[in-house]
């Protein structure tokens, strides 16, 4: 990804979606462009107009940190896109953003031993790791079966970008589809400013802009967001539908995989349907094991 035009298009889009009212700027008539004027946010942050231009030109190299926190104010970012921006700018001076060094191509993503352990002893509720890239990279056997219409039977990483963009099986999936797919490219878009050379991650990008026009118009937009936690809506081919409260862990001895643990609410429908999916997961692994032997 090139740094300059992520760093533009960010800023603009940034500044075209704020009202000048909610900044506090007095205003006239006959404004030709949405959001604010380069000069009013440059006025707000108390930086001149020719360095704010040259910021929004994509030359944020050497921005120090003062410019960029009174530019994010200037602009009401929050504090996901706050970390964006100094992604961005660490990018541009070289810098490894947050402490991740720039990948090998090469790299297996192929999970260690200790994880898959760690996730087997989650029993009761659904586990998994992905990555930057948004691969499934390993999952509990609850996850395994929760995430079967992902997985598929092709051999290939299964990944949930692609799944959500290009797979029909998704809108059946995912009740509120579009909500998923503005988060999903929310955190592909914060993984790019973070590492702007993953191939991988560019490769994807590149994919699913090809071959789907609402990607393309989400990426566009510029919009970034992490997971963190929250409650999700989905509709199971095997046990129906299934509100799950998430919560997200960062795997800090490798950076950019996270691990997402996916439970119910104690008592409802929901937790007794996970139940039934988790028996349903071994009753299906016994019947597989059999039929190999």
């Amino acid at each position: 990804m090139d740094n300059r035009s992520e760093v533009r298009e960010f800023l603009m889009s940034r500044r075209a979606r704020l009202a000048p009212e909610s900044a506090g700027v007095i205003t006239g008539g006959n404004r030709r462009v949405p959001g604010l004027r380069r000069s009013e946010v440059a006025s707000l942050a108390g930086v001149s107009v020719e360095y704010y231009a040259k910021l929004e030109r994509g030359a944020i190299a050497g921005a120090s940190a003062a410019v960029l926190d009174a530019l994010s104010r200037a602009l009401q970012l929050d504090d996901t896109e706050r970390a964006h921006l100094l992604d961005l700018a660490r990018a541009a001076d070289g810098i490894p953003s947050s402490g991740r060094m720039r990948r090998r191509a090469t790299r297996s993503s192929m999970p260690r031993p200790s994880l898959e352990w760690a996730l087997s002893a989650i029993t009761e509720a659904v586990a998994f790791v992905r990555d930057q890239r948004q691969d499934l990279i390993a999952t509990n056997a609850l996850g395994a079966a929760f995430y079967s219409p992902v997985i598929g039977t092709n051999g290939r990483t299964p990944n949930l970008a692609r799944f959500q963009f290009l797979d029909p099986a998704a809108r059946d999936f995912y009740p509120d589809w579009d909500r998923f797919a503005e988060m999903c490219v929310a955190i592909m878009r914060a993984e790019g400013g973070r590492d702007p050379h993953d191939k991988g991650l560019q490769d994807l990008v590149g994919e699913l802009s090809t071959h789907s026009e609402t990607f393309r118009t989400l990426w566009a937009a510029h919009n970034v967001r992490t997971h963190g936690t929250g409650t999700k809506r989905f509709n199971h081919p095997i046990v129906g539908e299934l509100t799950l409260a998430y919560e997200e862990f960062a795997i800090t001895a490798e950076p950019g995989q996270v691990l997402l643990i996916y439970t119910a609410e104690p008592g409802s429908p929901s937790a007794d349907r996970l139940r039934l999916l988790a028996s349903w997961s071994t009753e299906h692994a016994v019947s597989a094991s059999r039929a190999s032997s």
